[in-house]
């Protein structure tokens, strides 16, 4: 299947500090938003951690030495903490939606305004249900990645090293069985980085395919019709899905192992926590608290739960650090030509068109107009007549300054097009679209391209 050349663009380092900067620039804005919303990641991570070390006190505490009273104390500033705990849950999360909501809101905005500064030639280049997918699926990736990916994975490590240096005070043999876990999960995750990477980038790249073609598909369903392509277009889509089912199940067969083998490891190392610590526990040489013990099993899932999790929010990241990179190189094209700094505003249009030897392509190579002359002046009327695709629009789009001549000299009144500040001249014409017809109006009134049939 071919690759046209947009698809190339995600091809890119899936988790890239430059990318992740360039997204924090856009919370600049909600500094204030920003700046309690990590607040609240550092409170909640140290929170779940208290809950566990509050538990095994009141286990050691009042439940060892049968104190009625010490245990309802203690159960009340349980409540207490836990009822802490889900406030900054509620406000995390709200905070966190808010915020990726407005990130997007003005990437959206960023997105409109660029493309009404792009020149008409990169339309021409630029599938329509691209264009599209860059404000629709890859904006959407960038929430996700914003409201949920960077915050939940704060979350999720702040809380496995709050767990971390609790379990280390307490028992470092203990916590010796924990830290073995680490270059498990460092090798599992190095094996199945790029896979989830590659495999990621292949959905997005597919999806925009599809999109792509839906649209174009329903755009010109007309010249479809018309020419009886139904069944090649439906051929073709069925292709593009074909193509995107495949990425999307090589993705979850790839993610099926990985997230199972972390949850298998994550067992395994709760398993020999349970042999040593009873063993601890057990041995009258060592004569561990119970309530250590249960302190220390909180602790440990609280150190392992996330991990899963995390591995959750690394393949949505993934597909963040994708659609990010597709909106970024979108907002970096720059136009194909701007007016010069010092561009010309005449105080009065008369309308004189001047075509001297002006050459146009589209695309390099494919030359559209062969040194064009005439001459039009204010009030005659010229009619352009020739067949379809002779280069009538395109000395029509000449003249607007959609576009510029590939070679000669185009003037208006005497001064060259280029030379022009293209939104004062499209101030001062019109282009009336009939369906036998196409006029330009206002002051530029003196062209009429249309079909020789036409009534």
């Amino acid at each position: 299947m071919d690759r046209h050349e947009e698809d190339a663009e995600a091809a890119i380092r899936p988790l890239d500090l430059e990318l992740a900067g360039w997204l924090y620039g856009y919370t600049r804005r909600y500094a204030a938003k920003r700046n309690a919303l990590v607040l609240l990641v550092v409170v909640r991570s140290m929170q779940l951690a208290a809950l566990a070390w509050a538990m095994g006190e009141i286990i050691n505490g009042p439940v060892a030495r049968h104190s009625v009273s010490g245990l309802a104390w203690g159960v009340a500033a349980f409540a207490a903490m836990s009822l802490l705990t889900q406030l900054s849950f509620h406000f995390r999360q709200r905070l966190a939606l808010e915020l990726g909501e407005a990130v997007v809101h003005d990437l959206r905005n960023d997105i409109f305004i660029h493309l009404q500064r792009m020149r008409m030639s990169f339309f021409d280049r630029t599938r329509l249900g691209r264009i599209i997918s860059r404000t629709t699926s890859d904006a959407e990736a960038v929430r996700a990645g914003v409201q949920d990916v960077l915050f939940s994975s704060l979350v999720g490590l702040g809380q496995m090293l709050a767990a971390a240096g609790l379990m280390l005070w307490y028992d470092a043999v203990l916590f010796s069985i924990v830290a073995a876990m680490g270059p498990v999960l460092w090798s599992i995750n190095r094996h199945f980085r790029g896979r989830l990477s590659q495999a990621h980038r292949d959905i997005q790249e597919s999806f925009s395919r599809v999109t792509s073609s839906l649209a174009e598909s329903v755009n010109g369903i007309r010249v479809t019709q018309a020419f009886v392509r139904q069944e090649t277009n439906r051929r073709k889509f069925q292709a593009l899905l074909a193509d995107h089912s495949r990425c999307s199940m090589q993705a979850a067969r790839t993610a099926g192992v990985f997230l199972p083998l972390l949850d298998l490891n994550s067992q395994f190392f709760l398993a020999a926590l349970l042999t040593v610590g009873g063993y601890r526990a057990l041995s009258p040489e060592i004569a561990m608290p119970v309530g250590d013990l249960i302190r220390f099993f909180f602790l440990a899932n609280l150190f392992f739960h996330p991990i899963q999790a995390l591995g959750d929010q690394y393949n949505q990241a993934l597909v963040s650090m994708a659609g990010a990179e597709r909106v970024r190189a979108l907002l970096n094209t720059p136009a194909d030509w701007s007016d010069p700094p010092a561009a010309r505003r005449p105080s009065r249009l008369c309308g004189q068109v001047r075509f001297d030897q002006v050459s146009f392509e589209y695309r390099p190579g494919r030359r559209v107009l062969d040194e064009v002359s005439f001459v039009a002046e204010p009030g005659e009327t010229i009619a352009l007549v020739g067949q379809t695709g002779s280069g009538k629009t395109s000395i029509v789009n000449l003249i607007a300054k959609f576009y510029l001549p590939t070679s000669g000299r185009l003037s208006i009144d005497g001064h060259e097009i280029r030379e022009l500040s293209s939104d004062w001249l499209h101030e001062r014409m019109g282009i009336v679209l009939q369906q036998n017809f196409l006029f330009t109006g206002s002051v530029l009134d003196n062209i009429r391209v249309g079909r020789p049939d036409a009534d």
